[in-house]
């Protein structure tokens, strides 16, 4: 069971952490190729730049898990309340403070620059000091400061250097999500060397990332440490290809009714020779791999390469903007148990595409469009949007669960959207975790209400129709997903915005627990968001 569930974790990662390329926040700090270079002018000292925000924000979120009784392991769909399984409302309130900082160096050349978040996502009253009914405080937790970047930049006459631990975002972060949205949760970085160039009207890149280094020892008197089994390390090459456009010409050309052609591709390989199990799964007591004599390294053989190709067209009167991607891997030694080999490797085609629209003039009063998905699928029990080394196999009803079985099943073909690419409220992104083994259309609308001087306050609203691409992935072994409605009400400053979410989700078939003859009731989330940005 764990070598299934090492098995699919290996191969969606292939395509879950790699290379960077388009729009992200105003302060997304380097995400993407796009965004290198671009902001380095003639200085005649240092400078330093801060910006960021803080951001709190309360749900309440009533029937989550659908009145569908439980799955064949035993469980809900969602959490319930222990002391009243029957309560249909959960609530929460959490926080995080973003701060982005960038140096730049007299001259027009190096810069350094770093990401902080400062109790990022916690929940609210979750550390009280002392016996919680006489706290009067909160207590800090252990990682309330979390380093996300730190990296140096050098923009060179011929072409662009950066090293160290940058985010990476590409196209619609479909696949690679920085992270920078305001009420986004979680955002790759990785430690990387790249090297971009502009050349015949395009940018070239290559990066080079150390994804994985281990185990490590203490070297003789110094504060560092070294890998002593370079067999075991996983690397990651990207090349990239790309023409973009940045924001303010893309609104000029269409002011001026001109349209604009934006694309771009990567292929990328990640590769690993052996590995040690030992070194990262969760076991009762530790383990050390070296005792008796022994080493704990496994055979693994693992191969991964995506390609991924990013369009954007903007029209005088909307944008249109695609991303699709192909992933492949092979993991000749899928256990994960030194000293019992498994005969046939396990083997991976995952594919993902994703469509924005959005119509409409630039600062109109009402804009509208149609997303669209999809995500291919595994006909392995539940959706394996989750990523557990400890999961049990899934049982035909269970809403997640390994997607590989070895040897019963060495194909892991579910692909799974970053979960930071957001659709909707409550389906994918509370139930399910994320889209994947699905199909999806999302006609959406915007109306701006009021405009005061520099504030604003518009509405917008989405209906999302899901269905799953295997059936068996399913609870119910029925493919219809649900009928998702999400309206917002957004109030926006310079320097504040609040937006007050709904969703409704009306589950269809595929959520019906067919053993107890029970058939799946709508489900309602409210979120009230609240950022202050500096």
């Amino acid at each position: 069971m764990k070598t299934a569930k090492r098995a699919r974790t290996s191969a969606f990662f292939c395509a879950a952490a790699f290379m960077a390329a388009s729009a992200a926040a105003p302060h997304a700090s380097a995400t993407g190729f796009d965004e290198r270079g671009q902001d380095y002018v003639p200085r005649e000292r240092t400078e330093v730049d801060v910006s960021g925000y803080f951001r709190t924000r309360g749900e309440a979120l009533y029937n989550l898990d659908l009145d569908r009784g439980l799955t064949p392991s035993g469980q809900p769909i969602f959490p319930v309340s222990q002391s009243d399984p029957t309560a249909q409302t959960l609530t929460h309130w959490d926080m995080r403070w973003r701060t982005d900082l960038r140096i730049y160096a007299p001259g027009s050349m190096v810069g350094v620059k770093a990401r902080f978040d400062v109790l990022d996502n916690l929940t609210l009253g979750s550390l009280p000091e002392g016996v919680p009914s006489a706290s009067l405080s909160q207590r800090s937790p252990a990682d309330a400061v979390r380093v996300r970047r730190v990296f140096g930049e050098l923009v060179l006459p011929f072409g662009y250097l950066a090293a160290g631990r940058m985010g990476t975002h590409w196209g619609l972060g479909m696949v690679a999500n920085g992270g920078d949205c305001l009420d986004c949760d979680s955002g790759d970085a990785s430690d990387r060397i790249v090297f971009a160039t502009p050349l015949l009207g395009h940018v070239w890149a290559a990066a080079y990332d150390f994804s994985a280094t281990g185990p490590t020892v203490p070297r003789p008197n110094q504060n560092r440490v070294i890998g002593f089994e370079p067999s075991t390390d996983v690397r990651t090459a990207t090349f990239v290809w790309m023409n973009w456009r940045d924001e303010a010409t893309r609104t000029r050309r269409r002011l001026a009714g001109k349209a604009t052609a934006e694309y771009g591709a990567y292929v990328t390989h990640r590769w690993q020779g052996n590995d040690i199990p030992s070194a990262y799964l969760a076991t009762a007591q530790p383990i050390n791999p070296f005792a008796n004599g022994g080493t704990g390294i496994m055979p693994r053989g693992y191969k991964a390469t995506a390609f991924d190709a990013w369009v954007r067209l903007t029209l005088p009167f909307g944008r249109i903007e695609a991303e699709g991607v192909l992933a492949t891997a092979t993991i000749d030694q899928p256990s994960l148990v030194p000293g019992i080999l498994l005969r046939d490797p396990v083997k991976s085609r995952q594919i993902g595409a994703a469509l924005q629209s959005d119509f409409g003039r630039v600062d109109g009063v009402f804009s509208g469009g149609l997303d669209a998905g999809y995500a291919s699928g595994d006909p392995a029990p539940g959706f394996g949007a989750v990523q557990n080394p400890n999961l049990a196999a899934p049982q035909p009803g269970d809403l997640n669960g390994t997607q590989a079985s070895p040897r019963r099943d060495n194909r892991i073909d579910n692909f799974r959207f970053h979960s930071d690419y957001r659709i909707d409220r409550i389906l994918f992104r509370e139930i399910i975790g994320t889209v994947t083994d699905a199909v999806y259309a999302r006609p959406h609308a915007q109306v701006r209400l009021l405009r005061a001087k520099s504030s604003q306050l518009s509405m917008d609203g989405a209906v999302i129709a899901s269905s799953a691409v295997n059936a068996s992935s399913t609870p119910s072994g029925k493919a219809p997903l649900g009928v998702e409605v999400d309206p917002s009400l957004i109030f926006e400053m310079p320097a504040f915005l609040a937006a007050l979410d709904y969703g409704v989700l009306f589950p269809l078939s595929g959520f019906d627990n067919t053993v107890a003859n029970l058939t799946a009731k709508p489900a309602q989330l409210i979120r009230l968001r609240l950022n202050y940005l500096f």
